[in-house]
């Protein structure tokens, strides 16, 4: 089984201002592979990588005795510690790849749990990418707790880049799959989607329908065949596609367009390879007020096998052009 595959550097940048991509990691082989793609992601458009390492906070050792805090030694150690285990992911990652070596990455060591850590942050970054399950993660966890909270409550996009399993990168197939379904949200989606394709890249725009619904003839209720279905579907998605925001071209040539009915999440995951990246919306039709992601963006999370972006159109872009310290003058290193 190969690993999730990173964007291929090649490919020229798509955003004007420098990216900036921050990273949650933890020593564990999703977090590794999280941190491997936005690499790629950023060497291909010139961004800035910055790594973050949740540290314990004292209340993590309430059952210790006060004593051992007179020095803050034990923090200390519990920081420097995390700090080895973020530099040593950063190191292993960059040689691994002849591509994102030597590349400059910012470490941090921060406190307190690891989501609200990076979601505190994510307002000020243009990408917060994460592995699907960290350390200590339950065999049984397909998407782990810091992940589902990310792509819920963070203020900007979100890429889940699934568990690598074994064996080499595979090369990036510069395909992205984008789910739309005439929503403002889901047109955000496919104006991402055609912007991480780049000029060399294919999109798959799909829009999935419910089988079950119900057409009127002003006299009873009918069901459409599938063909027909198909055909209305079809010429609804080539006006979602018709009235994306100004600036974002739909190229018929590198578009695929396909209107399938079923279920949306697992048809949508049906649609990609490992190498692929999926483009959803983090919410859609059918929303319940205060539910921040919607069905078919949680299960693409949970079962795609190639990372999945989740787009927040609600987030303003960041636009501060002062960069991240350089990984030298950035790097938090041990307090001891």
């Amino acid at each position: 089984m190969s690993a999730a595959s990173p964007p291929d550097p090649a490919r020229p940048a798509a955003h004007p201002a420098v990216p900036r991509v921050l990273v949650g990691v933890d020593g564990s082989s999703g977090s590794s592979a999280a941190l491997r793609w936005a690499l790629h992601w950023a060497a291909a458009r010139g961004g800035q990588v910055q790594v973050v390492i949740a540290s314990a906070t004292a209340a993590a050792f309430a059952w210790r005795s006060s004593a051992e805090f007179s020095d803050l030694s034990t923090l200390e150690a519990v920081h420097d510690e995390a700090w080895v285990r973020a530099r040593t992911v950063v190191d292993q990652v960059r040689r691994a790849s002849p591509a994102v070596d030597g590349m400059a990455v910012s470490v941090e060591v921060a406190t307190g749990p690891p989501a609200d850590v990076l979601v505190a942050r994510s307002g000020q970054v243009d990408l917060l990418v994460v592995g699907t399950r960290g350390r200590g993660a339950v065999a049984e966890a397909v998407l782990g707790s810091v992940a589902l909270d990310c792509v819920s409550r963070a203020d900007c996009p979100v890429v889940v880049v699934p568990d690598p399993g074994t064996g080499d990168d595979p090369v990036s197939t510069g395909q992205v799959v984008v789910g739309v379904d005439g929503s403002a949200r889901s047109a955000a989606a496919v104006a991402r989607a055609v912007e991480e394709a780049g000029p060399d890249g294919t999109v798959t725009a799909v829009r999935v329908y419910g089988v079950a619904d119900l057409f009127l003839d002003g006299h009873r209720a009918v069901t459409p065949t599938r063909a027909g279905r198909d055909a209305a579907e079809l010429a609804a998605l080539e006006r979602d596609l018709g009235s994306l925001p100004p600036g974002v071209v739909v190229d018929q040539g590198r578009v695929r367009r396909i209107a399938v009915g079923g279920e949306a999440g697992p048809l949508l995951v049906r649609q990609v390879g490992e190498g692929d990246l999926l483009v959803v919306a983090s919410r859609g039709h059918g929303e319940l007020r205060g539910l921040v992601l919607g069905s078919v963006a949680l299960y693409c999370v949970r079962h795609a096998p190639c990372p999945v972006l989740v787009v927040r159109p609600e987030a303003a872009p960041v636009t501060s052009a002062d960069p991240w310290p350089t990984a030298a003058a950035a790097t938090t290193g041990p307090r001891r």
